[in-house]
């Protein structure tokens, strides 16, 4: 066998607009209110299930309290990244290029092929338009 068909990767830029950046950060924002929403929505609900269960054996009692503090502590940090992400996406320079996800493209490959030129491929999309192939 002297040549071979295989599948790679091509990773899909996208060029930063006024449009584009806003879309990301209203996005962002929508993706924050609802997390916060939702860490609200669970606090409370756990401090319901405490006081429902006030007069439970101590370790249950100890046992709820680690359970919401590890979950209270997962949700806490995701939250932050989420508005971590929101402050990136407001800081984008317009006309910079971001990752916008990945494709795959077949490729026949032979003795010799430059296996390296044939993985870094992108295409490069602005306002969802293709503007450019890189290899």
């Amino acid at each position: 066998m002297d040549k071979m068909i295989v599948t790679v990767p091509v990773v899909i830029k996208a060029k930063v607009t006024e449009d584009l950046k806003a879309q990301l950060i209203s996005d962002m924002k929508r993706r924050v209110q609802a997390a916060e929403l939702e860490f609200e929505k669970f606090q409370f609900d756990a401090k319901k299930a405490l006081d429902e269960h006030a007069g439970a054996a101590p370790q249950m009692l100890a046992g709820m309290r680690e359970q919401i503090a590890y979950e209270k502590s997962q949700r806490g940090r995701a939250l932050q990244e989420l508005k971590d992400k929101l402050g990136r996406a407001e800081n984008l320079e317009i006309g910079s290029e971001i990752g916008h996800g990945t494709l795959e493209r077949s490729v026949e490959i032979t003795i010799g092929s430059d296996l390296e030129a044939l993985m870094g491929a992108e295409i490069v999309v602005e306002d969802g338009k293709v503007i450019a192939f890189r290899a």
